[in-house]
């Protein structure tokens, strides 16, 4: 890991301690978090002095990075923000950081023919959106669905670093079943988003594992433990499912009908890529999707309520009734 990437880690975990107004922080208590923040991205110990912190400090304090930190010591050993709404991760975007921003973006849109870039056009502009926004006086055009208390997604990055560079992961995990969190030794394989939460596919030696992210509470590497590629595609191991849940059965073709309000919303966002218009009825529309019977795919068809019945297979059909059933038993 480059030192500069040591001093932005730094940087963030002093933020993260400072914005806890619940604690009160020496510097002890700063280099020990710092250094705690670096083991965990790097995996080993790393010495973080007393003089690093100490200019760390003074560096946020500046302007030189354009942090100007109103970080204050009171009783003569405890460090604060002496604006508790402060944070380094807020600070406004200069007008020529803006010009520089946008000369990127406009940059990387001269490549948006190539294949390499196709998937990029939403993310330039959401960027641009950002960039755009950022400005005073600026309303954001582009709102995204985003739930601020999403927990685990500060593990998003080691755990991309521990796949892209073939590191095992010893992770402390609690599912929502389990009374308490266990330690895993685990080959990280893949990262994936589903309904606005991460998941992680790994594998052991036997199986594949799915975690939560947000069901995560620490990761360390296994430096001792050699790493075992299962060289998944993603697109591929997902490919008969709806969601994350993958299971060793094969894919289903499931039909199911919509009613003719709904329908139109069907059409234009299919549950699955696989999906078929079979037949327009009097009241609606009946559907084919070819995928494995899981928990995402049952959610999503009873998100439709009312409007949708599931035609086949019989066991899918039962399923949902009896969940449909115990539902309506709890308004009476």
């Amino acid at each position: 890991m480059a030192s500069n990437k040591n001093a932005l880690i730094r940087y963030k975990t002093i933020d993260y301690c400072l914005r806890n107004n619940f604690k009160k922080w020496t510097l002890d208590d700063l280099i020990e978090a710092c250094s705690d923040a670096l083991y965990e991205y790097e995996g080993k110990d790393v010495n973080v002095s007393k003089r690093t912190i100490q200019l760390d400090i003074q560096l946020m304090r500046s302007d030189k990075l354009g942090y100007n930190a109103p970080i204050e010591v009171y009783e003569r050993r405890f460090y604060k923000y002496a604006e508790p709404d402060y944070s380094i991760t807020n600070i406004p975007v200069t007008d020529n950081d803006v010009k520089v921003m946008n000369e990127a973006i406009q940059l990387l849109r001269q490549f948006k023919d190539f294949s390499l870039f196709k998937e990029m056009d939403g993310v330039l502009q959401r960027l641009e959106d950002s960039v755009y926004s950022s400005q005073k006086n600026k309303k954001s055009i582009i709102h995204l669905d985003k739930n601020e208390q999403l927990k685990g997604l500060e593990f998003i990055d080691p755990i991309y670093a521990a796949i892209q560079q073939k590191k095992v992961l010893k992770i402390t995990y609690q599912s929502f079943s389990a009374h308490q969190p266990n330690d895993m030794i685990l080959h990280p394989q893949l990262l994936k988003e589903f309904n606005n939460r991460w998941f992680l596919l790994c594998g052991n030696n036997t199986k594949y594992v799915t975690l939560a992210l947000d069901r995560i509470s620490k990761i360390s590497i296994e430096e001792n433990v050699s790493y075992i590629d299962l060289n998944i595609d993603g697109d591929t191991f997902y490919k008969d499912v709806v969601g994350v849940t993958v299971s060793r059965s094969r894919a289903e073709r499931i039909q199911f009908w919509i009613d003719k309000k709904n329908a139109p919303y069907v059409i234009t966002k299919p549950f699955h890529k696989s999906q078929r218009t079979i037949k327009h009825t009097e009241d609606g529309v009946i559907f084919n999707i070819f995928v494995q019977i899981n928990y995402e795919l049952e959610r999503m068809i009873l998100g439709f309520g009312d409007s949708i019945e599931v035609i086949k297979p019989d066991k899918l059909r039962n399923r949902i009734l009896g969940k449909l059933h115990r539902a309506t038993a709890n308004y009476k």
